[in-house]
């Protein structure tokens, strides 16, 4: 019994790792910096070009800050564990850094998918009403548009990790990937989690549930709107404007239908195959939007060649 309080009180966690894969770890982990330090500098880049560019200084910039922002968040949040179990090899974590890390991973990513939300609100106000377009989204309105973007995001999650903390787990406990999700620690319970089962439901159908839903009504709105103009190179010229933002929401959405997926029926699938999945949820969106939005906005891609001129001269 004493053993049991023990487990209760400091459970361990361990972290998966790819298993069968150790001694290549030193050239794995090549691939995965890269990659965070990509989506770290491209991500840093857009915030620095906006801040300092008067003229980007647009409703439009500044959601793109706010999605800069949320990758930039996710990625050194995941960071840490990833590098210490491809490096170090070191898979232990206790329960408070796990319900820690579990926390911001879902905080962010309930945060980008409410700022793609918000991002085709923006371009739905943009074509539907491009002469009052500022006037609509003034900074007051879009400080407050970020304020319940956080808001929500922070009080949706912050109940999940009290009842994760009521829960009883084993000794050990082992996860099945090298960060920590809300989904999985659930599964590692030996007391009843159907409470926390549900929550973690409702949090995903209230955000984004609901935000998907929210998208693709803002794209049936903007398609009826680009169809309304007479003129055909307005029409192009308008939807070419959403390109980048579709773009960003394919990359956020399909990685996580797919590790959904993966989950869910793919449970005679390699563990190999759900570290992976999970890594492209997570590490794909923060690298994949910079480089978009750098090649698919004129305003973005012309100023960064400029800084690199600049710094060349």
């Amino acid at each position: 019994m004493s053993v049991f309080n023990s487990s209760v009180l400091y459970p361990r966690f361990l972290l998966t790792d790819l298993s069968g894969l150790e001694s290549r770890y030193s050239l794995i982990s090549i691939p995965i910096f890269l990659v965070y330090a990509t989506s770290i500098v491209g991500n840093i880049t857009i915030l620095v070009i906006i801040r300092t560019e008067s003229s980007l200084h647009q409703p439009m910039y500044y959601f793109l800050s706010m999605l800069a922002l949320t990758d930039l968040g996710l990625s050194t949040t995941t960071l840490p564990t990833m590098f210490s179990v491809f490096w170090f090899h070191a898979r232990e974590i206790s329960f408070n850094a796990c319900l820690v890390q579990m926390y911001f991973i879902h905080v962010f990513s309930i945060i980008e998918s409410a700022v793609l939300l918000a991002m085709a609100f923006d371009r739905f106000v943009a074509i539907r009403e491009p002469l009052r377009y500022v006037t609509i989204l003034t900074n007051g309105v879009i400080i407050g548009i970020g304020l319940a973007i956080a808001g929500r995001a922070l009080a949706l999650v912050f109940p999940a990790s009290f009842l994760l903390k009521r829960l009883q787990y084993r000794p050990v406990n082992i996860l099945s990937y090298p960060f920590c999700l809300h989904q999985d620690l659930i599964k590692t319970t030996v007391s009843s989690r159907w409470v926390s089962s549900i929550y973690g439901l409702m949090v995903v159908i209230c955000s984004m549930g609901l935000d998907s839903v929210l998208l693709l009504l803002s794209y049936i709105l903007i398609l009826g709107t680009v169809l309304s103009i007479a003129s055909k190179t307005e029409r192009i010229k308008a939807l070419n404007t959403c390109i980048s933002h579709i773009c960003a929401v394919l990359t956020f959405y399909t990685p996580m239908i797919g590790l959904s997926m993966i989950r869910r029926y793919g449970q005679n699938a390699s563990p190999i195959v759900h570290v992976l999945m999970a890594n492209v949820y997570l590490l794909v969106p923060p690298l994949m939007n910079p480089i978009v939005y750098s090649v698919k906005t004129k305003q973005i891609r012309d100023r960064i060649l400029r800084k690199f001129k600049q710094q060349k001269a």
